[in-house]
């Protein structure tokens, strides 16, 4: 035997002695712990992460959502399996039939109705050009091949449909029975019947209501005749053509002339070949009026109520039923055509998809003519009435709808909540599934009964043409808002949900299965075997197998037909078959939950009516307080995103999308957005000018918008992108506040305080306007001076200590200022060299005001006078103790001014001084420029470790051996630090540069006019005084046109052309300022000895002119005081303290030293070298001095004029240096 092969190995294991079972549940155990462990261990690694981890989902931001449809791969066949083969091949077939029905219904409602009604979208008028309708149907001509195949489809599966019933529904005396049909009645199969027949009815009336569609068809009708006409100058061949008129030809007749459903009913039911007999089956005419009756007893008696669920939508198959019903049978029932209208008053249109609505009572109206002839017409007009009548009503009651939805939604999601908060407790497990169960169908009555309202309301005035009011615009979009806080509440929810469903659907199969054995025991129980027994025994067995499993749709379509077999015969009592029906059906709901709800809450009908976009955001917009809506608003647009992926007459859906998208972003523009930017705006400004006193702001009287509330909103998603409220406002103040202060400079103060409200107001973090260089930190350009430098000098004041330029007048609130920063700052801009270009620009503008200078001096009457004055102080100045006479100098300005004065008001002294005053502010300019290269060398050079050691990069380069381009790339480097080491150390001396290119002009003998000019500065500078005071006054008057408080450029332009001429030292015989000096302080001790007599006097008005008088002697003083100060200031740049004659002495003095010290440095080298290389030829043990050693240290020494003293060394030195001599031994 087979046992007696066994090893005796395996003989051991034979006993059981319940070891085995103790070890395996403590394993079982262990497993179970560490398991709970590693839970808790996941939630703390999870809570630690991220706060936002949880059971709560964002709807905005999770990418994944969970879909909870069951699902599994058993097919029909599988799964329908009892010992009744005839009863499994009913089932079986329709079943299979009914699962068709729905792909059918399902591919018509996501790809023909949707591509279909999208035709002609994302083109304007505007913008389509002749011949794009005509591209748009030819691209949309393979899109209606496909909706022919599938109509024909349909009506191959409406065909089968009713030959299915039929066999199973005929007389005993033409055929024997399949199965016993007595009280069996498959509801299911004429409710999926119904549901294809809505197919086909919502595909007539899409096209039927689409103009654009039949306009672009007759237009590409009439395109092919022209082609048809001319074919080859389209490049068609003319065979082809006629199919084409062909197919187009029974694609019009199929589909656009509106006859989808008619010719579906009007088929041939009836088999010719002897097989089905269809309309002269009585049998099945009774069993399929007693359906129809059947779904609409149900339907009638929920419509309208709020446990309406899918009731409209089977109407809508009902009354195609009954049409198939009249077209096969040819007899109606007066009574229930009468009922049927008699719903009109309940629902008197029904939206079938998107803007597509439909009248029951044209309908039935128009494909039942005889029976509509025996109403009269008095009930068919109140019909029509009660229409308009009932919009009216529900106009008038939306406001009321909207509130009691709002309590009811609101107080739903509390309850939602709060269950799905608390803990499930297994001792009332069953209680809280109940529960749970309730509240999940509560939501999905909350949405149907909500879409219908919207879809109905808005649809039906559209429909009518009727305008909708602003209220009512309102309260529909606030309904929309209703409609999708389900939706994300479901969503926020989505892990308890799932938990929960699959928990649901089990305890309600457990159910329905306790009913079903209940039932089936009953019938074992009955020993009166028959066939229809047996039949009723199977089904409710194939309903009990299938409810053992997850609850599919194909498991419950089952369930469904096998209760319709398995309920005859009363197997249920009524108080049993009532509950069973109310679990199935709560089965079919929650099982779909999901997916129910979704098609609830798609809105993605607000396409064809996003007119009342605009309105809704107004509103926000005026009601603030509620801004966090706008995410519902914009979730419930994103819905036709889908919808429109299935458009197939443009290029791309993407166009279609993208239209759709601008559209959007342009109406939240320009009626939320950009009202917001500048309510916002406008608030800072009048909050930061409330000095200004300007219109009443106080919210009491004017009302007041908490505008903050739409700052404090997430970021709304819309396609691909979030619309960040508090980003964009930011963006736009950021943007408004630093282009109006580039425009006015001076308003920086204003919009920084602005932009600090805003954040403390709005909480918006504003961005600094870090305006760039060559804008607030530079002033003007060193270009822009340069180019116009004759214009600087006469618009700008020069300040000397603070070496500042300052504008003379300005148009505008303020003066612009040009300071060493600004200089440097250009400088870095433009590179030094731009330093050389100025000094040089500088040098030509000088040239040619010298020229005028010369003039000046030059003139007959200037010249005479002055050497007049020169002659008058050499006799006087022995007498006067040297000092040249204020008398004189004033008689001098009196007298220039007989000569004749401008326009304005100015002598030719004036003029003179105005002269100096800009070639001083030439030379201020000149020092400015080289204070500016010096700050910006030693900004640049900021970033070297030590000055004084720098690494030579070049030699370390060829000690590596790198690249020549690396060793070019050194050499540079090491040529930009040496400039830099150099003007940062030094700087360029400009101002000896420009002396001495102008110094031995001015001094030559022709020019023996200018040497005149020391006598002219007394009267110059009694002239600026008088200038300068007058400036000064301005300041402190209404009108400051002239106002000036510095003018260093006249004591600038003195000391250099004093310098200039080698005139210091006559200019200082003069004695001038020590003679003003001793001038106004006599004056103010006489006026101090006045006032002490007129004191005793007491004469008031003559104090008064005496403290007026002392106080202008006062001033002038001071005024002369500060010239001098000046003017001593500017003659050190100049080297005041000593003459040409001293400088020049010193120049040969240094030269020749530097001779001196270079021959001897370079006779000691020589020599060394001449000695140690004579010697390394005689003993090669002393290391010899290199050329290029020798080479560096005479080129440091200045020894070319010691060297041509020296003519023998010369050729040797030359050999050296180029590195040529023949004595050195490597």
């Amino acid at each position: 035997m087979a046992v007696e092969t066994l090893s005796p190995d395996w003989e051991f294991d034979r006993v059981d002695d319940g070891s085995q079972k103790i070890h395996a549940e403590v394993q079982l155990k262990n497993y179970g712990k560490f398991l709970e462990e590693y839970t808790s261990q996941l939630r703390r690694i999870e809570d630690a992460l991220d706060d936002s981890i949880g059971d709560v989902w964002d709807f905005n931001l999770d990418p994944i959502a969970l879909k909870l449809l069951p699902y599994e791969q058993s097919s029909l066949l599988e799964l329908i399996k009892t010992e009744n083969k005839v009863l499994n091949k009913v089932i079986t077939v329709y079943a299979a039939l009914c699962c068709e029905i729905k792909k059918l219904k399902y591919e018509a409602e996501t790809k023909f109705y949707n591509g279909l009604l999208f035709y002609g979208e994302g083109a304007t008028d505007s913008s389509m050009v002749e011949g794009d309708c005509q591209i748009q149907m030819g691209r949309f001509i393979s899109f209606l091949q496909e909706l022919s195949c599938f109509v024909t489809r349909c009506y191959e599966v409406v065909m089968n449909v009713v030959h299915q019933l039929a066999a199973l529904y005929i007389n005993n005396k033409v055929a024997p029975k399949i199965i016993e049909t007595t009280g069996v009645h498959f509801q299911t199969m004429y409710e999926h019947l119904g549901e294809l027949l809505t197919v086909l009815l919502t595909l007539d009336e899409i096209i039927d209501n689409h103009i654009t569609l039949k306009d672009h068809w007759t237009m590409y009708k009439r395109l092919l005749k022209s082609v048809h006409h001319n074919p080859s100058k389209f490049g068609i061949q003319e065979e082809k053509l006629k199919p084409f008129e062909k197919f187009l030809l029974k694609l019009e007749g199929q589909l656009l002339d509106g006859m989808i459903f008619q010719a579906c009913i009007e088929q041939q039911f009836d088999s010719l070949n002897g097989g089905v007999s269809v309309s002269k089956n009585s049998t099945f005419a009774e069993e399929f009026a007693h359906s129809i009756r059947s779904i609409f007893a149900n339907v009638e008696a929920r419509l309208g109520e709020p446990s309406e669920i899918d009731q409209r939508d089977k109407y809508v198959g009902i009354c195609g039923l009954f049409v198939l019903h009249f077209q096969i049978f040819r007899t109606v029932d007066k009574k229930f055509y009468k009922s049927l209208l008699d719903i009109c008053k309940k629902a008197p249109a029904i939206t079938l998809t998107a803007n597509i609505i439909w009248f029951p009572d044209n309908f039935l109206i128009q494909k039942i003519p005889a029976a509509a002839k025996l109403l009269d017409r008095k009930s068919l007009q109140a019909i029509k009435i009660h229409r308009d009548t009932f919009l009216q009503q529900k106009a008038q009651s939306l406001t009321k709808d909207v509130q009691s939805y709002y309590v009811f939604v609101s107080s739903w999601m509390m309850k939602m909540e709060s269950i799905l908060s608390k803990e499930q407790r297994m001792d009332k497990f069953a209680e809280d599934l109940t529960n749970r169960c309730n509240i999940f169908i509560q939501g999905f009555l909350y949405a149907y009964s909500i879409s219908t309202i919207i879809k109905t309301t808005m649809n039906l005035y559209m429909s009518m043409q009727k305008p909708m009011t602003k209220t009512s615009v309102k309260a529909l979009c606030r309904l929309v808002e209703l409609l999708k806080a389900i939706e994300h509440m479901f969503y926020r929810r989505s892990m308890v949900v799932a938990d929960s469903v699959s928990h649901i659907t089990q305890y309600l199969q457990h159910q329905a299965l306790n009913s079903i054995s209940v039932a089936k025991k009953r019938v074992i129980s009955d020993k009166k075997y028959s066939e229809q027994r047996l039949d009723v025994l199977s089904a409710l067995v194939l309903a009990e197998n299938t409810l053992n499993g997850p609850s599919t749709k194909q498991r419950r379509l089952i369930v469904s037909l096998a209760l319709s077999v398995g309920t005859q015969l009363k197997t249920f009592k009524d108080e049993e078959l009532f509950p069973l029906q109310v679990v199935m059906k709560k089965l079919d709901l929650i099982s779909e939950l999901r997916e129910r709800v979704q098609t609830q809450c798609d809105c993605c009908f607000l396409y064809w009516h996003r007119a009342v976009f605009p309105i809704y955001l107004d509103d926000v917009y005026e009601n603030a307080v509620d801004a966090a809506r706008l995410h519902y608003m914009f979730s419930a647009l994103r819905d036709c995103v889908p919808a429109m992926m299935h458009a197939r007459h443009l290029e791309s859906y993407e166009i279609l999308l993208d239209c759709y998208d601008k559209e959007i972003m342009e109406i939240l523009n320009e009626h939320l957005l950009d009202k917001l930017c500048k309510e916002i705006e406008k608030d800072l400004r009048l909050s930061v000018h409330t000095h200004l006193k300007l219109d009443d702001r106080n919210p009491f009287k004017v009302g007041m918008k908490d505008l903050a509330l739409f700052f404090s909103l997430n970021p709304i998603r819309f396609f691909n992108r979030f619309i960040d409220i508090r980003a964009y406002v930011t963006h736009y103040l950021d943007k408004t506040f630093y282009n109006l202060t580039t425009v006015a400079l001076h308003d920086w103060a204003t919009y920084s305080e602005m932009r600090n409200l805003a954040t403390q107001r709005y909480g918006l973090v504003m961005t600094e306007a870090h305006l760039p260089s060559q804008t607030l930190e530079q002033g003007l350009d060193v270009l822009e001076i340069m180019r116009n430098i004759h214009i600087f000098v006469s618009r700008y004041l020069y300040n000397l200590n603070n070496q500042i330029f300052i504008e003379r007048t300005s148009n505008n609130k303020h003066l612009n200022t040009i300071n060493i920063r600004h200089i440097a700052n250009s400088i870095r801009t433009h590179g030094t060299g731009i330093m050389n270009t100025t000094v040089n620009f500088t040098y030509q503008f000088l040239k040619k005001k010298f020229y005028i200078f010369s003039q000046f001096m030059y003139d007959e009457h200037i010249k005479s006078r002055l050497i007049k004055d020169i002659r008058f102080f050499r006799e006087i100045k022995d007498q006067n103790d040297h000092k040249y006479p204020f008398e004189r100098a004033e008689k001098f300005n009196r007298g220039i001014r007989k000569l004749g004065i401008t326009p304005e008001g100015q002598s030719y002294l004036d003029q003179f001084r105005q002269l100096i005053s800009q070639i001083g502010n030439a030379m201020g300019y000149i020092r400015m420029i080289r204070s500016g290269g010096l700050h910006c060398s030693s900004n640049a050079i900021r970033f070297v470790p030590d000055l004084e050691d720098i690494v030579n990069f070049e030699e370390l380069v060829k000690e590596e051996g790198l690249a020549e381009e690396t060793l070019k790339a050194a050499r540079h480097l090491d040529s930009v630090l040496s400039d830099h080491t150099r003007n940062s150390a030094e700087g360029t001396e400009y101002f000896k540069m420009l002396v001495d290119v102008f110094a031995p002009e001015f001094r030559r003998p022709k020019n023996i006019h200018l040497r005149n000019f020391y006598i002219i500065v007394p009267p110059l500078t009694l002239n600026f005084v008088e200038h300068s005071i007058s400036c000064k006054e301005k300041l402190n008057k209404k009108n400051k046109i002239g106002a000036a408080f510095t003018d260093d450029g006249f004591a600038m332009g003195v000391a250099y052309i004093l310098k200039l001429l080698d005139q210091y030292q006559e200019f200082d015989s003069l004695h001038w300022f020590q003679s003003v000096r001793e001038k106004y302080l006599k004056e103010i001790r006489a006026v101090a000895k006045q006032q002490n007599v007129q004191s005793t006097n007491q004469d008031e008005k003559l104090l008064q002119t005496m403290n007026l008088t002392q106080k202008r002697l006062d001033v002038y003083l001071q005024e002369f005081e500060l010239l001098y100060f000046s003017l001593s200031s500017a003659r050190i740049f100049f080297r005041a303290d000593k003459t040409a004659a001293e400088e020049n002495q010193e120049k040969k003095e240094k030269e020749g030293s530097g001779w001196k010290t270079g021959g001897k440095k370079v006779k000691s080298l020589l020599c060394l070298y001449k000695r140690t290389n004579t010697r390394q030829m005689l003993m090669e043990t002393e290391s010899p001095i290199r050329p290029s050693t020798l080479q560096t240290e005479l080129r440091k020494t200045p020894f070319v004029p010691w060297l041509k003293a020296h003519h023998r060394l010369r050729a040797l030195l030359h050999s050296i240096l180029h590195g040529c001599t023949a004595r050195y031994i490597n």
